[in-house]
């Protein structure tokens, strides 16, 4: 390829430029040879012609295509050279927003300044494990890379990081380190990687500071060594430091600050532990002012101070250490600050004794005040034979103050260093380290001195390790790939640092110089001079004698010498260090002591590599014999000699550091600076040696996509694709030295890939231009029938119209005619119809005259015979009446005549004597006692009858009178009586009409007030209408105003507390998963513990604890185990507090406990009152006297009763007795033979005594009853005989008696009947008829009356309980009333969430009583449950033990054996085992069993059988049986899932099996909740005894551990597969083309890698895991759980390797994520698992997928892919435009404008500022009830089990 056809016309070119240092241009003519300049077209469309050195023949350089612009590593572009390099790096700096971009095996870090949202811990773990050319640049893939090559080759690692001030090495060596701390996690819980981290804010104190070019620039350069163990756990580390800037302690330029330390210990100065500091402002010390200002913006040096002190506290440093470092900074600033004064002589100075800073500074150290104020001015002089104490110039007693502070602050800052690597030492055994190196880069400064000559000799030490790196990596690359080695030219700096090394060097003149008593800098210069003129890296300027230059590899530098001497040296006077020596503060006089030893910095590691001895930087300062101090120079050159071989030891990771302009703007480039660094730090050095080889490398297999169609088409019919590499690459490059073929790669000189993409756009065009033409030609054709088609239809519809016109008009013409011919006929119509309606009219009123005659006639006829109706109807009624009188009255008399002679008959049958004998039956024993009765009823009669005699004769003499004046009246004339009637009747009117006023009065005063009441009822009620509807006007108001807004809020509110539920569930899940975590880390280190330790011995658990409540952390306390709060409180008080559940159920339970016993309380004291004034009524009522009187009787009823209640039952006990001894005796001969004749015999004993001990109970109950009968009987009829006056008692005499009282005298009627009927009745009639009838009335009174009373008592009782519950109502509703008028002055949302709680408290308080009823009901039946299968145990025994005698007792009697035949039970889904073989069961239903061995068996069989075991322990009532054997199930079931924890088969059979265990528990508990579907067999199964709640939530917990270990499987199985299978493979096969890539290639991308997966692989995986959860019969809801996950977890690891990678980021990418997502949907019909949401979990990626292959131009594209990418954030939308690489020339970039508009729309957004999405994210699972349809007793057992000595029940 001739030079010609590379410079041809249209091509772009690079040209140097004065401002951008490289400008783009593009030629407008061709090139040839000869040309002596180039006619170029600048991009302002200026043309230029440029110069060309004919003699070099030095051309532009070439530009790469648009297609390699903005590539991730520097070496995959084409033409390798500076101005490409800085073009790729300010694209992807300002246009894409990318820091980091690789060049070979560097990390170009460009600063930002700006906080990026790329470090997070998400982006950690999606850089975890991949590869290093896998993922987008980063510091992250270079520490992985580290990390990766630590573990795999077993060789330590070396991370350095390098660059200038303020370009971010700091902070990307922090988060290096934060990135090991993250994924190396110590195991211990040491916690050193927080140390490590913690290390970080202590050291940017002490040892950064502002400069003009960083706000927080590293002034010291540091050596991190992360330390690891055979797991690659971190186990410490240590930190080296080299070159501490110590003069600018004292020393600051303008706009520069001292160290941080200060400002933060000023800014702390109000602090109350910071008084005896003396400090003020930093403003007011001389050490802290010279820069100007103080402070920094947007840096709170108070707030940063505060963390400077928890790191400190974090690495273990004590209080009073912490006290004692802010002591001595102090003392630094008061001794900056001390006034020093010179003497007139100017020889000599002093310090005045009451300066303030000199006594702080003493007092601060521990000091002597006078000592050190004398030997700061003077100094001693030792010779040979005296010694001298001479004074000091003013001068020079500052530079002595100035030499004694920094040195203090350097021997603080070391001390400070040592104690951190004290604090980050481990004493166990470091495998490997990884070491990362922050150090300065190269510098220069207008007057560079000592300082940056240590640092660029630093600077040129690295870059020779740098460049035989990159060499030696070249070679080894180039051999395994059998190309051959030819030697490459790069550049040495060898001859360099020899120059400042070597002997008699730079370093060396000096240190001589150095040891001369009258050294100076100029001689120092002048011996430069002298010795290295003829150096070709040494030159001296021309104006100057003091300065020399040195030509480093970046660059020229000039060195000014003074000063050299003296910082070489680092004097410090003998006397001064001795007066600190003896400070009365420990930590003063040890930073001081000589003979302090080092600590060693790290532990070896093993191996060959790891023997290097690490020793600290800060060697020991010795200042009391200068003849053998170290100079600074000998110090730093050792410990860079110390350095390089550490790196040399490691395998080395250059991260190089860019500052892309001085002013600290963010995301601002400025060419010339970055060129600058680029050159100094190596990168382009690293570009010029790959350029000299081959620096383009491409596999067969890439090339082959990306260049087939260069390929003919015979040639593609080689299947080998190397063969055919080869013959395109002969056929198409001529010179065979452009490419050379390697063993897997095609290696090509720089430029050959940008011809060959030049030929593969020529072909792609030349193929546009054929489509295009064929396509345009048919797009003409197609237009032209569509023009003769539309032709051909015009004229068709002008047709038409024209003849629709004509047809119109006739129809109009028509219409015409049509409509007058109506018209006139309607005018006709109208006036006949006027004429015809006036003679209707006329009829009409002239009929209805004749009709309303005609009915005014009929009218008056039916009136009349209504009257003569009525008035017949009357006359009939009233002689109806009287012949019903007549007849009533002779049926009366007849009737009575009949019942006469009834009467008459009844007494001669009751005077006859078999009558008398009737009624005498029983009673002749009686009689006395009756006569005695009858006699005093008879006197009682007799009373009565004198009483009714008088009574009688005053009636008859009243009768008499009135019958005289009925006399009177008649014989009196007619008249008088006619008018005394008259008046009579008038007067009985009179008070008649009277009293009908009164009563009508009375009834309009019922009626008005009953009206009265009524309308204030109606009013009442009308006014509680109207307020229930102003409520509800008010609440139609509230849900009208804020309808929509409610609404929405509601469904906001729903779907946050759905969100906060999940997050809730969320939050537990991960609680248990931690627990588990932990769980498995005590058992990982219990289990470490015993391998280490290896003692021998027993150690036993405590017996106290059971395996369950280490196993379970739960409250042993639940509402559904606790029948009510006294239950409750009695566990609590049992187990104690610290272990009781703060259970808010339980809490308001006790509340309302606490309500109801207080309401109990007053009940019982109102009642008590009651029963008080009853009893002191009853005392006045009745006289004391009577008790007195009766008790004596009483007592005497009672001995009497007791005697012969004695007599009777001592016989008949007797009886009993020899009865019961005679059977037993008898038993007892039969039963000689049989073992359980003893047993039978006690028993029978046993139920004597019982049955003896009982009757004596109840026969003193009945004794004590009957005398209190009798008593009150008594009592009853003395009070009775007492009464005065019988007749004044309207009542019955009984009525005052109690009830209770009143009873017993029945009862003991009723029982001695026989000894009542012994009782004295008086006497009897003739008949014996009146004393039974009395007596029988008498008891049928009392009992009425006891009745009544009852009733009464009663009714009073629920008058009572109504008025309380009266009350409570009215204070219910006085507290509603209140409430409803508080939250009518609340706003409309106050009053609907004041409504919401008032319903959820009184709903809570009604669970709250149900749940409490249903409590005490489910106790109520346990307890009666338990005594009845107490009682049938009782039964049963005794029932067997009877059979058993009876059988004994018959089997003499049987001559023949006789075969007793079982009858055959069904089986009753029960499992009983002994309590010795628990082990065994499950060691073979649980620890050693095979999912295999169950295949074709009911699924989830071990669940099955556990259960029925259970069931079988809950029958006999074996609680300790039931806890032993699911505690060890649970143990066995966590032992078989850690030894199995990557077997997804076995997770997933007992995820199902702990599933269905719980299942059942919940099924067969006898919840109803549960037991809906059950049958009633299923019914039969349910658990009887126990309650196994809590052990339902420990295997709920149980389960979420293992599902979530489940998809830990699943998601380790797939999560390889992913990103091959989702972005790599190529399902739509030419689709996607490969571009080029550089030295960072990707890891599986080769042809013949293992790593390569396509979607089937994924599909058959996850087929794979389907069949075996279906198989081992897992819920299908649980299935549907974790295929959601799974999909997430696909959605979540592709989009996030999307985002963090630029080559997958094209149309073709989208094209084949749609194809690969419309695959794995298909399969989730296919397996109908579309409804797990799965689908919606992929959703951003579907959208990401959407977002590659929209349109990327205008305005509506940007509104499409707004509302179109909603599940995506603004950061990712934005983050996949700026990676959007286009996979050929013919597609356009996406532009930053159309980016920015993006941004602009996205704005109102409130998307979190997470980037990626969270791959370990898990959904909370939920454990729905899934009842089973099989029966227990249907379930069979298979033989492979081992479980024979299980029995069926």
């Amino acid at each position: 390829m001739s030079v010609g056809e590379l410079y041809s016309q249209c091509t772009r070119v690079w040209i140097p430029d004065p401002d951008e240092v490289w400008r783009s241009a593009e030629l407008t003519k061709d090139y040839k040879d000869g040309d002596k300049s180039l006619q170029l077209r600048l991009e302002d469309e200026t043309i230029l012609d440029y110069p060309i050195d004919v003699q070099r023949n030095q051309l532009p350089f070439l530009r790469n295509p648009d297609i390699l612009v903005g590539e991730n590593d520097l070496t995959a572009l084409s033409y390798l050279h500076e101005p490409a390099v800085l073009h790729n790096l300010k694209v992807r700096f300002l246009e894409s927003n990318h820091i980091y971009t690789y060049c070979g095996i560097v990390l170009v870090a460009i600063n930002p300044y700006e906080q990026l949202p790329i470090y997070g811990q998400d982006v950690i773990y999606a850089y975890s494990g991949q590869n290093m050319g896998d993922m987008d640049p980063h510091i992250f893939a270079v520490a992985e890379e580290a990390y990766k090559q630590m573990a795999r080759d077993e060789k330590n690692q070396s991370i350095i990081v390098s660059g200038e001030s303020g370009a971010g090495k700091t902070v990307s060596a922090k988060y290096a380190m934060r990135y090991f701390a993250t994924v190396g996690g110590s195991a211990s819980e040491a916690n050193i990687e927080e140390k490590v981290l913690a290390s970080s804010p202590i050291m940017e104190a002490i040892g950064n500071a502002k400069t003009t070019r960083n706000d927080n620039s590293s002034r010291f350069g540091k050596y991190i060594q992360i330390g690891f163990d055979k797991r690659y756990h971190i186990i410490g580390a240590n930190m080296r430091t080299y070159l501490l800037e110590k003069s600018r302690v004292v020393f600051q330029a303008d706009d520069e600050r001292n160290y941080h330390i200060f400002y933060q210990l000023c800014a702390a100065a109000g602090l109350p532990e910071f008084k005896e500091l003396a400090l003020t402002s930093a403003e007011d010390f001389f050490y802290t002012s010279q820069g100007g200002d103080t402070s920094i913006e947007g840096v709170d040096d108070a707030e940063d101070f505060e963390k400077t002190r928890q790191a400190f506290t974090l690495l273990g440093v004590k209080e009073s250490h912490q006290m004692s470092i802010f002591k001595i900074i102090a003392s630094i600033l008061h001794l900056g600050s001390v006034a020093i004064q010179a003497e007139r002589d100017g020889d000599s100075c002093s310090i005045s004794p009451q300066d303030e800073h000199l006594s702080n500074f003493c007092q601060l150290l521990g000091v002597e005040h006078s000592q050190m104020e004398h030997w700061l001015c003077h100094r001693k002089l030792v010779t040979t034979s005296e010694t001298y104490v001479k004074t000091m110039s003013l001068q020079q007693v500052i530079n002595a103050r100035n030499a004694l502070a920094k040195h203090i602050y350097a021997q603080l800052f070391g001390w400070i260093v040592e104690h951190i690597n004290k604090a980050l030492h481990t004493s166990l055994k470091q495998h490997s380290f990884i070491g990362v190196l922050d150090i300065y880069g190269f510098e220069t400064f207008e007057v560079n001195s000592f300082e940056q000559f240590c640092i660029n000799y630093a600077n040129e030490k690295l870059q020779q390790q740098f460049n035989s790196h990159v060499f030696k990596l070249e070679q080894e690359e180039y051999m395994k790939e059998q190309i051959p080695w030819t030697l490459i030219d790069f550049y040495d700096n060898q001859p360099c640092i020899d120059l400042i090394e070597a002997k008699l060097g730079i370093l060396d003149l000096l240190d001589e110089e150095c040891k001369v008593p009258k050294g100076t800098d100029q001689n120092w210069a002048q011996k430069l001079y002298d010795r290295h003129s003829s150096s070709q890296h040494f030159q001296k300027p021309r104006m100057s004698n003091t300065a020399f230059i040195i030509v480093h590899f970046a660059d020229k530098v000039e060195y000014l010498s003074d000063g050299f001497l003296e910082k070489n040296r680092d004097t410090v006077y003998e006397e001064q260090i001795n007066i600190l020596k003896a400070s009365k503060f420990p930590l003063v006089a040890d930073l001081f002591h000589d003979d302090k030893d080092p600590v060693p910095a790290t532990t070896p590691g093993k191996g060959s590599f790891s023997k290097i001895n690490v020793r600290s930087a800060r060697p020991p300062m010795k200042v009391s014999n200068k003849e053998h101090k170290k100079t600074v120079g000998h110090q730093f050159r050792t410990s860079l000699h110390l350095l390089m071989e550490t790196l040399n030891a490691t395998t080395p990771h250059y991260v190089r550091c860019i500052k892309p302009n001085d002013e600290k703007l963010p995301f601002h480039f400025d060419p010339k600076r970055a060129v600058q660094q680029l050159r100094a730090c190596g990168v382009l050095e690293t570009i010029r040696i790959s350029a000299a080889g081959y620096p383009s490398r491409w596999a067969y297999h890439d090339f082959f996509n990306r260049y087939r169609v260069l390929v003919k088409k015979r040639e593609l019919a080689n299947t080998d694709k190397k063969a055919i590499c080869r013959s395109v690459l002969e056929n198409l490059i001529k010179d065979p030295d452009k490419f050379q073929f390697g063993r897997t790669k095609i290696f090509f000189r720089a430029g050959q890939v940008a011809y060959l993409e030049k030929l593969r756009a020529d072909k792609f065009r030349t193929a546009t231009i054929m489509i295009q033409k064929t396509v345009r030609g048919w797009l003409q054709k197609v237009k032209y029938r569509r023009l003769k088609g539309a032709t051909l239809t015009l004229q068709r519809y002008c047709r038409g119209y024209l003849a629709r016109r004509l047809a119109e008009h006739l129809r109009r013409t028509r219409a015409a005619v049509v409509l007058q011919k109506h018209y006139r006929m309607q005018r006709a119509r109208q006036a006949y119809q006027r004429v015809r309606r006036a003679a209707v009219v006329i009829q009409a009123f002239t009929r209805a005259m004749f009709v309303r005659r005609t009915y005014r006639q009929v009218l008056m006829e039916h009136k009349a015979t209504t009257i003569q109706k009525h008035v017949r109807g009357w006359m009939a009624r009233r002689h109806f009446r009287r012949l019903r009188d007549a007849a009533i009255v002779i049926q009366c008399a007849f009737r009575m005549l009949k019942a006469r002679r009834e009467l008459k008959a009844l007494r001669i049958e009751a005077r006859s004597a078999e009558h008398l004998k009737r009624l005498n039956v029983g009673m002749e024993n009686k009689v006395v006692q009756l006569q005695r009765k009858i006699d005093e009823q008879n006197k009682e009669f007799k009373t009565l009858s004198e009483q009714l005699s008088v009574t009688t004769s005053t009636y008859t003499m009243e009768v008499e009178r009135l019958k005289k004046e009925l006399v009177h009246y008649q014989q009196s004339p007619g008249e008088d009586t006619s008018l005394r009637l008259q008046e009579e009747v008038e007067s009985l009117r009179t008070e008649l009409q009277r009293a009908h006023s009164e009563r009508k009065i009375l009834e309009d005063t019922h009626s008005r007030e009953k009206d009265e009441l009524r309308k204030r009822v109606a009013d009442l009620e009308q006014e509680n209408a109207l307020l229930k509807d102003e409520k509800e006007q008010l609440n139609n108001q509230i849900l009208c105003q804020s309808k929509d807004e409610f609404a929405q809020n509601s469904v906001k509110e729903n779907l946050l507390m759905k969100r906060e539920l999940e997050e809730e569930r969320s939050r537990y899940q991960n609680l248990v998963k931690e627990y588990s975590q932990l769980e498995q880390r005590y058992d990982n280190l219990r289990d470490e513990m015993t391998i280490i330790k290896q003692t021998p011995g027993h150690r036993r658990n405590p017996s106290n604890q059971s395996s369950l409540e280490s196993d379970s952390n739960y409250p042993s306390i639940s509402t559904s185990e606790i029948g009510d709060t006294e239950d409750a409180l009695q566990q609590v008080e049992e187990i104690g507090l610290e272990k009781a559940a703060m259970d808010m159920t339980v809490f308001l339970k006790l509340q309302k406990r606490v309500r109801e016993l207080e309401q109990e309380r007053k009940k019982l004291q109102v009642q008590l009152e009651k029963r008080e004034q009853q009893d002191s009524k009853k005392v006045q009522a009745e006289p004391p006297q009577t008790d007195i009187d009766l008790d004596p009787d009483a007592d005497l009823a009672y001995n009497s009763l007791k005697r012969q209640e004695l007599e009777s039952e001592n016989k008949k006990l007797k009886n009993d007795l020899n009865e019961l001894r005679k059977a037993v005796a008898d038993q007892a001969t039969q039963n000689n033979s049989s073992h359980g004749s003893p047993d039978s015999y006690s028993l029978l004993l046993n139920q004597l005594k019982l049955a003896h001990e009982e009757l004596e109970v109840r026969k003193e109950e009945v004794l004590i009853l009957r005398t209190q009968i009798v008593s009150a009987d008594q009592r009853r009829l003395a009070s009775r005989n007492a009464e005065p006056n019988i007749n004044a008692r309207s009542s019955w005499p009984n009525s005052e008696k109690h009830v209770d009282q009143e009873d017993a005298i029945e009862a003991y009627h009723g029982v001695c009947q026989t000894n009542s009927k012994t009782e004295d009745w008086g006497y009897l009639n003739e008949d014996g008829e009146l004393g039974l009838a009395y007596q029988g009335l008498k008891q049928v009174a009392r009992l009425l009356e006891a009745q009544l009373q009852a009733q009464s008592l009663e009714h009073e009782e629920e008058v009572e309980r109504l008025k309380a519950q009266l009350e409570a109502l009215k204070e219910e509703m006085d507290k509603q009333q209140q409430t409803f008028c508080q939250t009518l002055l609340l706003s409309p949302e106050a009053q609907v969430e004041f409504g919401i709680q008032q319903e959820i408290s009184r709903l809570t308080n009604e669970n709250l009583d149900l749940k409490e009823l249903v409590e005490k009901l489910e106790k109520n039946e346990r307890k009666l449950k338990k005594q009845l299968k107490i009682y049938m145990k009782k039964a049963q025994d005794l029932e067997a033990a009877q059979a058993l005698a009876h059988s004994e007792r018959k089997r003499h009697e049987l001559n023949r054996q006789v075969t007793v035949q079982r009858k055959e039970k069904d089986f009753q889904g029960m499992l009983e085992y002994h309590k010795e073989d628990e082990a065994l069961l499950i060691r073979n239903l649980v620890t050693d069993l095979k999912p295999q061995m169950l295949s074709g068996t009911v699924p989830c069989l071990p669940a099955y059988i556990l259960y029925m075991c259970i069931r079988h322990a809950d029958y006999t009532n074996d609680d300790l049986k039931v806890h032993s054997l699911l505690t060890s199930t649970i143990n066995g079931i966590k032992k078989v899932l850690k030894k199995h924890n990557d077997d997804f088969e076995m997770t997933s059979f007992w995820l199902s099996n702990t599933c269905r265990l719980l299942h059942c528990l919940k099924q067969y508990s006898g919840d109803e909740g549960f037991m809906t579907q059950n049958t009633a067999k299923q019914n039969e199964h349910c658990l009887k005894n126990f309650d196994l709640t809590e052990y339902r939530q420990v295997l709920s917990d149980l389960s979420i551990q293992i599902y979530q270990q489940l998809i830990k499987i699943a998601e380790g199985v797939l999560q390889p597969m992913i990103v091959s299978a989702m972005l790599e493979n190529e399902s739509i096969q030419g689709l996607s083309g490969v571009k080029p890539t550089g030295y960072r290639k990707r890891s599986s991308s080769m042809a013949d890698g293992d790593n390569s997966y396509c979607l089937e692989a994924i599909i058959r995986q996850m087929n794979a895991f389907h069949t075996v959860m279906c198989d081992q019969g897992l819920d299908p809801e649980i299935i549907l759980q974790v295929f959601k996950q799974l999909f997430y977890m696909i959605n979540a690891v592709t989009l996030n390797n999307l985002l963090l990678r630029k080559d997958v980021c094209s149309w073709s990418t989208g094209m084949q994520l749609r194809y690969n997502i419309s695959q794995l949907e298909e399969w989730l019909r296919g397996r109908n698992l579309h409804q797990s949401g799965a689908v919606q979990t992929m959703e951003p990626l579907i959208q990401a997928a959407q977002l590659l292959q929209l349109k990327k131009k205008t305005q509506e594209d940007a509104e499409a892919i707004c509302s179109l990418c909603t599940s995506l954030s603004t950061q990712q939308i934005v983050k996949i435009l700026n990676l959007y690489t286009p996979l050929n020339e013919f597609e356009e970039r996406v532009t930053v404008a159309f980016i920015r508009t993006i941004q602009a729309q996205l704005q109102e957004r409130n998307d979190p500022q997470q980037l990626l999405l969270d791959a370990k994210h898990m959904f909370p699972v939920l454990f729905p009830f899934n009842p089973s349809s099989l029966t227990m007793d249907s379930i069979h057992i298979p033989a492979c089990l081992n479980l024979e000595f299980l029995n069926e029940v």
